[in-house]
């Protein structure tokens, strides 16, 4: 680019966690961020130059939004992706790029992607109803995912006989095998516009087993390095073939066998990264940055073994959120604590994250399940 990094302004769509710690690292670089979010009380409120409370998903407020940016990127794919094809006809620069984002908001469509360009993927077969459910060629128990507006766990459900079949999505789904994995992994992986990719050590990651989402999780993982090194070749021809410029995290399961399928992407800075801020000689969020800016990649290998805990609302606390046990885990070497600045509490609402870093990787692991079982997100 003819302009410096500091002379660009960028624009970002979403203004929650992820904004907040994309920003933290653009601060570093004298950035001027702007961010467009609907809660007026968004973790990036306080930290960005300019503050936008407004819709996402609306064509208008994302177009004028971005019309005063030279980049635009997103932290969460559900936005409006009219309104980026608009701006990038118009010649402003939305990376990732607004294709990729349609593509990877409908679960169905990122299925297909992977079979036509022979990406490992569970066997999977597209529904739009109920009736399609019951009529499907499959082997009961399945998930089954809303196509669109699914996350965090939300939109997937485990069907394990036909009469679960009446209290299934209604809706544009699909049905997948269940697979019988050994353990979820991730490999992010960061493309520039140069065509430079570099990956993140794989982690391995553990999952709430009520809200579906991620709560624990492990770098780097200590899986053979050639089930590592094709996880990570999987995450570049994913890359590759979208022809991404960002980051790309790439959740897959490893099977009993040793086989490798991947489960979904995601085309930003997201969970399974954030252990890179303290864990990594370069973070996930400096290295978006770096890639959308199109500069030279950073270095991602680990700094140390490093264990992320997702700090989620307690059941049964909804309202004001207080942080129980914090002193307790602050007392401990290695440990680095990460709240989001959201004002309120609910059941497995994300409210930070803790990153404990040892040379030791059981040292690690133990001190990462002290802080979880003690530090606790309740309601006074």
């Amino acid at each position: 680019m003819a302009k410096q990094i500091s002379e660009l302004k960028l624009g970002i769509l979403g203004g929650g966690q992820l904004g907040r710690m994309l920003i933290q690292e653009a601060i570093n670089y004298n950035l001027s961020v702007s961010a467009l979010d609907p809660d007026p009380d968004a973790p990036c409120k306080h930290i960005t130059h300019k503050f936008e409370c407004g819709s996402i998903t609306d064509f208008d407020t994302v177009y004028n939004f971005g019309k005063k940016a030279d980049i635009i990127t997103i932290e969460i794919e559900k936005v409006n992706i009219e309104a980026l094809e608009q701006l990038e006809k118009e010649g402003k620069i939305v990376f990732p790029q607004s294709r990729v984002i349609r593509l990877i908001q409908d679960k169905g469509v990122q299925k297909q992607f992977f079979k036509e360009n022979d990406i490992p993927t569970a066997p999977f077969q597209l529904v739009n109803s109920q009736d399609d459910i019951l009529n499907a060629n499959f082997t009961y128990p399945f998930i089954l995912k809303q196509r669109k507006d699914g996350y965090d766990g939300k939109g997937v459900m485990k069907i394990n006989s036909i009469a679960e079949v009446e209290n299934a999505f209604d809706a544009p789904s699909l049905i997948e095998e269940l697979i019988d994995f050994d353990k979820e992994i991730a490999v992010i992986v960061a493309r520039n516009s140069n065509g430079d990719m570099k990956t993140f050590p794989m982690v391995e990651m553990e999952f709430n087993a009520e809200a579906n989402l991620v709560e624990f999780l492990i770098s780097p993982s200590t899986y053979p390095d050639d089930i590592q090194q094709r996880a990570e070749q999987i995450a570049c021809n994913i890359a590759q073939a979208l022809n991404i410029t960002g980051i790309l995290a790439v959740e897959m399961f490893v099977t009993r066998d040793g086989e490798i399928l991947v489960n979904e992407l995601a085309p930003r800075p997201h969970n399974s990264g954030h252990q890179t801020i303290e864990g990594n000689y370069v973070s996930q969020f400096e290295q978006h940055l770096r890639a959308i800016f199109n500069l030279p990649l950073g270095d991602t290998r680990s700094v140390s073994n490093a264990v992320m805990i997702n700090l989620l609302g307690e059941k049964g606390h909804e309202g004001l959120a207080k942080y129980s046990g914090l002193e307790k885990i602050m007392a401990i070497d290695g440990v680095y604590v990460h709240l989001y600045g959201k004002k309120y509490t609910k059941p497995f609402r994300k409210m930070g994250h803790v990153t404990v870093v040892d040379q030791n990787r059981d040292y690690a692991i133990e001190k990462a399940r002290f802080v979880q079982q003690t530090l606790k997100v309740i309601t006074p």
